[in-house]
């Protein structure tokens, strides 16, 4: 018999929700980037509007940033070839401390790292394509860097910290010390409303007490980002904010090393703060800023999951390619047979968009010139998605062999081809630094923004009638004007973007004009579900999960495009590049047509029911007849502060 609702595990003391849902919802609110002060591509593509200008031509690295960039990564090519034994970590589930030191010696902790501090100074192209080559190598060691350099100490201090901050802590970071990012806890996902780390203010001090979980790098750091709520008194606006704390200083304890089903050799541990004094000197930024800080780091800090998917789709075609063409069943490759070759396509042309989104995406960040928090966001959710499907299509075809270890191969004399760990390895990038489920929200928040802008007093409870009224009448104004432009456009004309379908190469005009069509589309089909759902809007997340998808596939088409077009003109692979955006955008229509029809129809509706269903116990009879393995104990971690009662396995590498 399946167990009863009394005897189910229940949740530990002290992780009680401490915040009503609008509460939740009002704090992440305060820490988003309010303001538009750059032109968005992404943004504007949402809205209807299609502006290729802002991509194409496709921007390119300074000579200088693209000589020092190709400098390091031939030094780093080689330390991953002839320094880094991937099955050697993936056996022991640690990476040698002699590979990160001899990183250290490299320079690759200070990739991002201004060349004043110590650091290598490269560009975000760059270092995305360092962390493609060493994510290749093995993802543990993408990962290391990518949370040392990406979220950790360095880049929240390149944009927020004094001068003094960064004179003391940034050459450490580029040499020697490896940093961590602490925000998630126990009780404490992406509703960071309820975070119960505190940090007290006592004199020029504030005293840290409480528990983080999943600190990516914490075992091993030396520097850490911790957010802390400050509490509100005297003198101190107190909310979640942002401080340096060192690894050793006294209280700080390590109290666990986490293993997971991939990136076995990731150090990422349970990290308990207990009186830990830390001066008002390494808060980063004003009390209260912690979240917007985190927001901000995050917006190009994304980038580098994207980088390491592009990595491994890169590989995926690699292993494809060369077994599929040595493999043969009834009398030929299995490539030519449809069943595999359409799967080979598919990671071809994925592989090719995107590192079209990644490098255009990178660029732009690299300018400066465009706001890329909705490129980078799209970038990570599409991304992951992607990769993982790659993976799953390269084990598909390997079969048995895509199944089996690489250990396993090899012992039995076959090549040793690792298949089976990069599925498992990609599986966290749709749950690394937002999962699939909250990047949906994030960017279906920032693609109605304009809407909310100037509707959103209509549908707040709590505005007054005379405000609904003034917002009335704004909005009417907003969409007299905006509406009528979503009825015809440039993709209605049939020569528009010819400079895209050059002699000799495929037609990409056709599909730049659908993304301009599908653009107009994709907002008409936003309003109309705003006008009809109002202040429901935000809870139809199966929604506003495909129209985000809808707009991930209309910016890789344009990226695929556009990269293809700068390829011809600069390379001598144009023609294939013009064949693999092709493809791709073929195959993204395809899935964007779909994604269309699920907008209305769909069971979403009869889905919430079943899943209320589930809750109140009514298909508890449908669990009966198995063994249920996961043993006792809470479903959360007690995460009460207090005194560590374990040993620290903090691991500093020197």
């Amino acid at each position: 018999m399946s167990a009863t609702h009394e005897s189910q595990p229940k949740r530990a003391q002290g992780a009680e929700p401490k915040v009503s849902e609008r509460e939740a919802r009002q704090v992440a609110e305060a820490a988003r980037e309010q303001d538009w002060r750059k032109p968005s591509f992404a943004k504007e593509l949402f809205l209807g509007r299609f502006r290729l200008d802002l991509v194409h031509p496709h921007p390119v690295p300074a000579d200088e940033d693209a000589r020092r960039g190709e400098e390091f990564l031939a030094k780093l090519k080689d330390f991953c070839e002839t320094r880094i034994d991937g099955a050697r970590i993936e056996r022991d589930a640690q990476i040698p401390d002699e590979v990160i030191n001899g990183l250290k010696e490299l320079g690759a902790l200070g990739m991002k790292i201004d060349t004043k501090y110590g650091g290598l100074g490269l560009t975000q192209v760059y270092y995305n394509k360092a962390l493609a080559l060493v994510g290749s190598a093995n993802p543990a060691l993408g990962a290391l860097l990518s949370a040392h350099q990406s979220i950790g100490v360095p880049q929240p201090l390149k944009i927020f910290g004094t001068q003094e901050q960064k004179d003391t802590f940034l050459p450490r970071l580029a040499r020697t010390d490896i940093s961590a990012f602490l925000l998630t806890e126990p009780d404490v996902g992406s509703d960071p409303a309820r975070l119960a780390t505190t940090a007290t203010p006592d004199g020029d001090d504030y005293v840290l007490d409480g528990v983080k979980l999943w600190t990516t790098n914490g075992v091993v750091a030396d520097l850490l980002v911790v957010m802390a709520r400050v509490p509100k008194s005297e003198g101190h606006k107190g909310g979640i904010t942002a401080f340096v704390v060192e690894a050793a200083a006294d209280g700080v304890t390590v109290e666990h090393r986490n293993a997971f089903m991939g990136l076995r050799g990731l150090e990422n541990g349970v990290t308990r703060f207990h009186q830990v004094r830390v001066p008002a000197s390494s808060r980063i930024g004003p009390e209260g800023a912690g979240l917007k800080i985190a927001l901000t780091t995050l917006n190009t800090g994304r980038l580098s999951l994207p980088a390491m998917c592009v990595g491994a789709g890169k590989w995926c075609l690699k292993i494809a390619r060369e077994w599929s063409g040595e493999r043969e069943q009834w009398g030929k490759p299995v490539a030519l047979h449809e069943a595999v070759g359409t799967k080979i396509s598919f990671i071809a042309a994925t592989t090719f968009a995107l590192e079209a989104v990644l490098d255009l995406s990178s660029q732009m960040a690299d300018e400066d010139r465009n706001d890329i928090r909705i490129e980078a966001a799209l970038a990570k959710l599409y991304g992951s998605e992607m990769a993982w499907l790659m993976a799953d299509e390269l084990v598909q075809i390997r079969g048995g062999r895509g199944f089996e270890t690489a250990e396993s191969l090899a012992a039995r004399g076959e090549r040793a081809v690792p298949a089976e760990q990069v599925l498992r390895d990609l599986r966290i990038n749709r749950i690394f630094e937002g999962s699939t489920e909250i990047m949906h929200l994030l960017i279906a928040r920032e693609a109605v923004d304009a809407h909310l802008k100037v509707a959103g007093d209509l549908i707040d409870p709590d505005k007054s009638l005379s405000d609904k009224a003034k917002a009335g009448v704004k909005a009417g104004g907003f969409y007299a004007r905006w509406l009528p432009k979503l009825v015809a456009g440039p993709g209605q004309l049939p020569r528009t973007y010819g400079e895209f379908h050059p002699s000799g190469h495929a037609d990409l005009s056709t599909h730049l004009r659908f993304v301009e069509r599908t653009s107009r589309k994709l907002a008409r089909s936003t309003f109309y579900a705003m006008s009809r759902w109002q202040g429901r809007m935000e809870t139809k997340q199966g929604f506003l999960g495909r129209i985000v998808d809808i707009g991930a596939e209309l910016f890789a088409m344009s990226a695929a495009c556009v990269r293809a077009e700068l390829l011809r003109s600069t390379s001598a692979h144009g023609r294939e590049a013009y064949q693999l955006a092709d493809v791709f955008c073929r195959q993204a229509r395809i899935r964007v047509d779909e994604l269309f029809a699920r907008l209305w129809t769909n069971t979403d509706d009869v889905d919430r029911k079943v899943v209320k269903a589930v809750l109140a116990g009514s298909y508890e009879w449908l669990e009966d007849g198995i063994v249920d393995l996961s043993g006792e104990g809470p479903w959360i971690a007690d995460a009460t502060p207090g005194p560590s009662k374990t040993d620290n396995v903090h691991r500093p590498i020197r």
